[in-house]
């Protein structure tokens, strides 16, 4: 029987898993440029935990991976990162130092939906958190460091959209007229469901009658308080004079029910109808939820999957992660010893080395260290054992150098 991997699972195969390394390298790196800590998360939480994200949603409703342990406690594979980064702060005390706290994670998440391009039951995220202080000039760093990382990929056919989910009162005052607008509306009962456990998710959804039926339903953004506006107002000042174009999304809402005032999403209108690369906003009110302290966050989480099919959309060249300093061709038994040990004190000083296996031909070693794309090869047998002389060849002129192997370091330097 020939086993295959799972149905919806995103799985990066040399050479294609090369790119998908150079991007989370990238985007890893951008993120810890800005001050932020590694935090590595498990793979699997209390259910609990993930029902605070919100019951309307169908991320708690439909997609969570569910099972009960050996112990009979529920367990399910995170869907998403937020909540496990913010439990995982409260529990180790990182919100009772200096604030922010900020950290960001790397790593896989699961979602039991319909798999197409873009849309996988395990997808790669990296997301960042900063907790514990509420200032606009913050909510508009956590955007540019995003869109940095965009840039730094080279990615240049996206759009910022960004909105305000406002403050309580906002929504309180919102949801008054929201739910009067919807209860004159034609809706199966799933639906209705949806809408009363939170209202503003019938702004998500993506059946063209139900878009047409909210199409002049009351708008958040025309609700937000004094204090929500001037919030607002400072995000898109501080945006502008980073130089980071946006279009203000009045009907944004985020696929999960906890985000509050600030909120943004990145859109990459090449990837199809999976086009969301990135997004996230504030979520005030969710440590409290969990256990924590009454205090604000704020962060994002962008798609791995999303990011390297937006790479490949725009055709961009992708460096290539590994290319070997020297491939070394061993003849006979004596020579694979040396080589081996060649191979490791080289490695030691920082090169990249590579030895060809399995007592190949000279003619046949020699193709495969063309096709490796190392920069230099070198061929060990008893002449040169007995030598101590070797000849290097660089494998893009061709040209050959006789190197004593003690000298070996400095002549690939």
């Amino acid at each position: 029987m020939k086993f295959q991997a799972p149905k919806g699972v995103s799985e990066y195969v040399p050479p294609r898993s090369s790119a998908f390394s150079w991007i989370r390298t990238t985007l890893e790196q951008t993120i810890a440029s800005a001050g932020y800590e590694l935090l590595e998360l498990p793979i699997f939480e209390d259910t609990d935990l993930f029902n605070r994200i919100g019951a309307s949603t169908d991320v708690v409703s439909k997609e969570m991976y569910t099972f009960e342990d050996r112990g009979g406690r529920s367990i399910t594979l995170r869907p998403e990162g937020t909540v496990g980064a913010l439990r995982a702060i409260n529990e180790h005390g990182l919100d009772r130092g200096s604030l922010p706290a900020k950290i960001y994670y790397c790593g896989p998440f699961f979602r039991a939906e319909r798999p197409q391009k873009g849309r996988y039951r395990q997808f790669y995220s990296i997301g960042l958190e900063a907790v514990g202080t509420h200032d606009a000039a913050l909510d508009a760093e956590v955007i540019s460091i995003a869109d940095a990382g965009f840039k730094k990929l080279g990615l240049t056919k996206y759009r910022l959209e960004i909105t305000s989910l406002g403050d309580a009162q906002t929504r309180a005052l919102h949801r008054v007229d929201l739910v009067s607008y919807i209860a004159g509306l034609d809706l199966d009962p799933e639906t209705k469901e949806r809408a009363n456990l939170n209202p503003l998710r019938l702004f998500d959804d993506k059946r063209e009658e139900v878009i047409a039926l909210m199409k002049n339903a009351p708008i958040l953004l025309d609700y937000l308080s004094p204090e929500s506006t001037a919030i607002f107002s400072e995000v898109q000042r501080h945006l502008t004079a980073m130089g980071i174009n946006f279009t203000i999304n009045p009907r944004m809402v985020r696929g999960l029910d906890y985000y509050t005032g600030t909120t943004f999403e990145f859109v990459h209108d090449l990837l199809g109808a999976q086009s969301g690369i990135g997004g996230g906003g504030r979520y005030d009110g969710l440590m409290s939820e969990i256990g924590g302290q009454d205090i604000t966050g704020i962060g994002f989480g962008i798609g791995l999957d999303r990011a390297l099919l937006a790479v490949e959309a725009e055709e961009l060249v992708i460096p290539v992660s590994f290319a070997s300093d020297l491939f070394i061709i061993p003849m006979g038994e004596a020579a694979k010893s040396l080589a081996l040990k060649l191979a490791a004190d080289l490695r030691t000083q920082g090169f990249q080395i590579e030895l060809a296996f399995g007592d190949r031909a000279l003619k046949t070693a020699m193709k495969a260290a063309d096709k490796s794309g190392a920069r230099f090869s070198l061929v060990i047998g008893e002449d040169e054992i007995a030598s101590g002389v070797v000849e290097i060849k660089e494998m893009i002129t061709g040209q050959i150098n006789s190197v004593r192997l003690t000298s070996l370091a400095n002549a690939l330097k």
